[in-house]
């Protein structure tokens, strides 16, 4: 099932009621989480698509939230704790307690009743780190309706690579230090002992049975020195498809790590696996 041309086409003028496009807020620890929602037009109720960026969000994909708009989805984009000016300390763990709070916070009635929302049908979508929590979240929570993991990092992994290794170690800490900006609270050391802490309890790898029942998109960039394909994407497809994930679906994208000459195809791609296994509403289509 392919998705109409939404890349391209807004909806119909008399569509109603009409798409917005609010600012929206959520508390998280006590902290204020500052989010865009994306709303289409048409009476719904939409199917809802949580988007979650990664380290430290330099890319926040607002194309990708404004494409699934178009496709029907109401999609949302926020900032996680100690990012971006948000209150509280960032780290990995506050990662996967904001996309949890999120995720719960979009579906509660009288959210969705104010936007449209459809709460049965949720999805969880995330890029590097965000593709981490994206599929940590889907494995914690059975009420997500489908993941999806694009240049998804593998902190459980990483974390091995960077014990075995100092030379490794010291490319992580680098990588860190080179993405603090618009962080607080934190430090490349302190996210690297937080990392090397958890250790094999964040390999994505084994989330494959908590999510063999959920559609599953994985996405890896053949280009990527962040999150290089043999070791972030190639052995998470193997371990769901030995499990098995049976609505598993992959692709390798000759792409960097921002798939930044791959937006249109991050777009359709990601649509075209919605469409599929979360149809949007009926009407609900643009925006």
């Amino acid at each position: 099932m392919s998705v109409p041309d939404f890349l391209m086409t807004d909806p119909a003028p008399d569509l109603t009621p009409a798409a917005t496009t609010p600012a929206v807020t959520f508390e998280s620890a006590g902290e204020t989480l500052l989010g865009v929602l994306h709303v289409p037009a048409g009476p719904g109720p939409h199917p809802i698509v949580v988007l979650l960026h990664g380290f430290p969000g330099n890319e926040r994909n607002f194309d990708v939230a404004q494409a699934l708009r178009r496709a029907g989805y109401a999609s949302l984009v926020f900032h996680y704790r100690g990012s971006w000016g948000i209150g509280g300390s960032y780290s990995w763990a506050h990662l996967l307690e904001d996309a949890t709070r999120v995720t719960t916070a979009v579906r509660e009635p009288e959210f969705a009743a104010a936007h449209r929302l459809d709460p049965e049908r949720l999805a969880v979508a995330g890029h590097s780190a965000g593709g981490f929590t994206a599929l940590m979240t889907a494995a914690a929570d059975p009420s997500i309706a489908a993941v999806a993991s694009v240049s998804g990092f593998d902190f459980g992994w990483a974390a091995a690579d960077s014990r075995a290794d100092p030379a490794r170690r010291a490319w992580y800490l680098d990588l860190w230090r080179g993405g603090l900006a618009p962080l607080r609270g934190t430090s490349a050391e302190a996210l690297l002992a937080e990392m090397e802490e958890a250790g094999d309890s964040w390999s994505l790898a084994g989330l494959a049975p908590r999510l063999a029942d959920r559609p599953v998109l994985l996405i890896g960039t053949g280009r990527d020195d962040v999150t290089p394909a043999p070791f972030h994407h190639d052995p998470v497809v193997s371990a769901y498809r030995a499990h098995p994930v049976d609505r598993l679906e992959d692709h390798l994208f000759p792409a960097d790590h921002d798939l930044s000459d791959h937006r249109v195809r991050l777009s359709r791609t990601l649509a075209d696996f919605l469409h599929w296994h979360l149809p949007p509403s009926p009407g609900g289509v643009g925006g």
